[in-house]
């Protein structure tokens, strides 16, 4: 399990598949201005910003139980 979450494979991760498509923005973006706007409400959508943020939540969990020594 270590080496599966290792940080150049979630730093990898992070990088395509968090922040694909590239152009014209990435749907990680895209996602968070309509939840913050209020207009993320089919279920596609939350899925897809499920989706592209789980990389970014696993790179930061990972980095705080590496800072707390766990």
């Amino acid at each position: 399990m270590n080496t599966l979450f290792s940080y150049p494979v979630l730093i990898v991760l992070c990088l395509t598949l968090g922040l694909a498509p590239f152009v014209p923005q990435p749907h990680l973006v895209e996602k968070l201005r309509m939840l913050f706007a209020g207009t993320l409400t089919r279920p596609i959508d939350v899925f897809d910003l499920a989706l592209h943020a789980a990389p970014w939540v696993l790179l930061a969990g990972k980095a705080v139980l590496d800072w707390r020594g766990a």
